[in-house]
């Protein structure tokens, strides 16, 4: 097959599927999300460097093979929206889709006016087009950055549903610019039109896809391959149709069908699941390389220091006021704010669409508001894919974002106590809880639950036990949390598994297990008479996680290997102590004279702050 004058397709879409490919292994390989290759590559590929790829190579059909692949991302990413998952961050997400969209829109408008000098129309074009973030850039970002379950679902949402609105959006003002009509009256009416089309196509197909699933005969041999493809198929069919009624509806269609799908019990929803995966990938590929091999550098030196300063003020200044202003009141820590306000990468829906408007305003003679279209908006996804990105791993180790996961079975006054002091402490927890009242009531005070049976495996799977360094039993039935710690043992080996035991007879069943216990008896009975005997220390212990803090944390810093406790305390932060050592299982008091060794266990005791610090000092990698 050639095309452009002779030149062969078919070597050029498997260069850039198996350059996708690539991408994707040097990403799990460096822990780079894969978009910063896949852009390089296309740049690489394009008419400034190689010349391989060009608009003419695809022909008339870019613009539709684009709005098909970028319907099966946003399905892709939509299936996967939980509505479980929302829960976790109900306030901030729903605020980060009104609000912060808001804050995003007028803002970016307001700095392309006035700094690029555009006409208010395009301005508010370009700003539409970068309220999307998408979770073609998220998604990537997320699987090497495992960030708290809250913050990703944030993310997450927040891509899949400005995607939507952002495309939406900008389709009207690009038909406002081009009829030159500004009245309020016709924005809301064609905006409503596009997301009511698109929604009443995506409910209808997600209802004809769950009812074949559900009550059709697939054929029992190829049922899993036929199930995949049927929802395939209907990702694509809610895009051109509603696409074929109103121009724009099939992004609103795709990620309507796709949320309702992914919230149904479906059969085969795990082959679904890869099988989307796997497409979504080539199709990645192949969009991210196809759309930066159009780039053009003329275009960008024209925008000069006027472009570096909006994107500076996307990124540097909006992002991180709407996130601020979007997660007031939340238990979203300061280091999770900053980190969601310095990633937020824009992505796909800005690349395509824009290219798409850009080829139509040329046509209209519109041809500096088309180049200042795609020059502004290609800065920033380039700019922000590339730092924001590239550096998104470096970013959430400095803020300290990257938390142990810890699994809580049983969400009741002792679950949720624990998990809010880890919380504090900036652990990722998660509650598995089967009680709807008591679901509820977690959910209320803010923490991320798992409404399920705590001893199935597959809960405990979906949950993120195979991620989990830590599974603690503390439900108020000692045989579920016997059969808890046997199945997360066996089937998951996390670092550590620790159980309530509630009756003390039952202390040797699991210790026999290997489980460290905490009998709800003999810690009651030791808390009152240390009470007694010692009241100064446990009014200081009752204050740890708020003013003192005490940490046990590996030593590894290479300065300090073979030093003495004294000469170690001299360079610690603060009054923090060192309060033990273990080695080799062996626990002990240090004197001044002790010399540490590479991998002891070293308890830090003092002021929070002071401690965090002292954890930083003693291992820097922490």
């Amino acid at each position: 097959m050639a095309v452009g004058g002779g030149v062969s397709l078919i070597p050029i879409v498997a260069a850039i599927i198996g350059i996708g490919v690539i991408s994707q292994i040097l990403s799990d390989r460096f822990q780079v999300p894969s978009v910063v290759f896949l852009i390089a590559a296309g740049i690489a590929l394009g008419p400034e460097v190689l010349g391989i790829v060009n608009p003419d190579v695809f022909g008339g059909g870019l613009s539709d093979i684009v709005g098909l692949s970028v319907a099966i991302i946003v399905f892709e990413g939509a299936f996967h929206l939980r509505i479980e998952k929302l829960r976790e961050a109900p306030a901030a997400t729903v605020r980060l889709v009104t609000v912060g969209a808001a804050i995003a829109l007028v803002g970016t408008a307001a700095a392309v006016h006035y700094l690029l000098g555009a006409a208010w129309l395009v301005a508010f074009l370009i700003g539409a087009l970068l309220v999307a973030t998408g979770p073609t850039v998220i998604a990537p970002i997320l699987e090497v950055v495992p960030a708290r379950d809250r913050v990703e679902a944030a993310l997450e949402t927040e891509g899949i549903v400005n995607d939507v609105t952002a495309a939406i959006l900008a389709v009207v003002i690009f038909e406002a610019l081009i009829a030159e009509e500004t009245g309020a009256g016709l924005f809301v009416t064609l905006f409503a039109e596009r997301l009511g089309v698109g929604m009443l196509f995506g409910v209808v197909v997600a209802a004809v896809v769950y009812y074949l699933l559900r009550y059709v005969d697939l054929s029992p041999g190829n049922a899993p391959q036929n199930a995949r493809l049927l929802v395939l198929a209907g990702a694509l069919v809610a895009y051109g149709a509603a696409d074929a009624i109103v121009t724009e509806a099939g992004i609103a269609a795709v990620a309507t069908a796709g949320v309702l799908l992914g919230n149904l019990d479906v059969p085969y929803e795990d082959d679904i699941s890869e099988f989307k995966g796997d497409i979504t990938l080539v199709v990645l590929s192949f969009v991210f390389i196809a759309l930066a091999a159009l780039l053009r550098f003329s275009t960008l030196i024209q925008l000069g220091i006027a472009g570096i300063g909006v994107v500076a003020v996307v990124a540097l200044v909006i992002r991180p006021a709407l996130v601020f202003v979007s997660s007031v009141g939340n238990r979203f820590t300061r280091g999770e704010k900053l980190f969601m306000s310095f990633v937020g990468p824009r992505g796909i829906i800005p690349a395509s669409v824009a290219t798409l408007f850009a080829i139509e305003l040329r046509a209209q003679g519109l041809t500096a508001a088309a180049d200042l279209l795609v020059g502004t908006v290609f800065l920033v996804i380039l700019m922000t894919v590339v730092f924001e990105g590239g550096f998104a791993r470096q970013i959430a180790e400095y803020l300290d974002v990257i938390p142990m996961r810890v699994l809580v079975i049983g969400g009741g006054t002792v679950g949720r106590t624990l998990a809010e002091r880890l919380e504090d402490r900036g652990e990722n927890v998660v509650l598995i809880e089967h009680n709807k009242d008591t679901v509820e009531t977690a959910r209320n005070a803010g923490f991320a639950v798992h409404h399920g049976d705590g001893t199935d495996t597959d809960v405990l799977r979906s949950a993120g036990a195979e991620k989990a360094k830590v599974v603690v039993a503390a439900t108020g039935d000692d045989d579920v949390n016997l059969l808890v710690a046997q199945l997360s043992n066996s089937k998951f080996a996390p670092e550590t598994i620790l159980a309530r035991v509630n009756n003390p007879a039952n202390v040797e069943a699991f210790e026999e297990l290997g489980v460290r216990t905490i009998s709800t008896t003999l810690a009651t009975a030791q808390a009152l008479d240390n009470y007694i005997e010692r009241p100064a220390m446990m009014n200081w212990m009752s204050e740890i996680g708020r003013s003192g803090d005490v940490q046990e944390v590996e030593l590894t810093a290479d300065e300090l290997i073979g030093m003495t406790i004294e000469e170690i305390s001299d360079e610690l932060p603060g009054g923090v102590l060192i309060a033990l050592v273990a080695r080799d299982g062996d626990a002990r008091v240090p004197t001044e004279e002790f010399t540490v060794e590479y991998g002891d266990r070293v308890t830090v005791i003092g002021e929070r702050e002071d401690v965090r610090e002292a954890m930083s000092f003693v291992h820097p990698e922490n």
